[in-house]
């Protein structure tokens, strides 16, 4: 993973301690278009389960990212796709 990733790793780490967090960079699909970045990382889709989701809808739940990944969006990231979920949540998606 690169060095873009990482940083988004590390700053979801210390803002919602998530149970889950799954960084994919899909940079690869987007080449040639507007935002894309030779060498890719800048657009990502990212999977986070954490509690600190309790009790708050969607655009609530990604305006804490949207905080937590501020500086890395008005620079390096162009795009990302979020599936943001509590415990309860990730843990019903799964098959029994």
């Amino acid at each position: 993973m690169g060095t873009v990733a990482d940083r988004l790793r590390s700053k979801l780490d210390q803002a919602l301690a998530p149970q889950q967090l799954d960084i994919h960079d899909d940079s690869a699909k987007h080449s040639g278009h507007e935002g894309a970045r030779e060498g890719g990382e800048s657009h990502f889709s990212l999977l986070i389960v954490s509690e600190r989701f309790e009790g708050l809808n969607r655009v609530a739940r990604q305006r804490l990212i949207n905080t937590a990944l501020a500086e890395d969006l008005a620079g390096q990231v162009h795009a990302l796709s979020l599936q943001t979920l509590t415990p309860a949540e990730y843990a019903a998606q799964k098959p029994h």
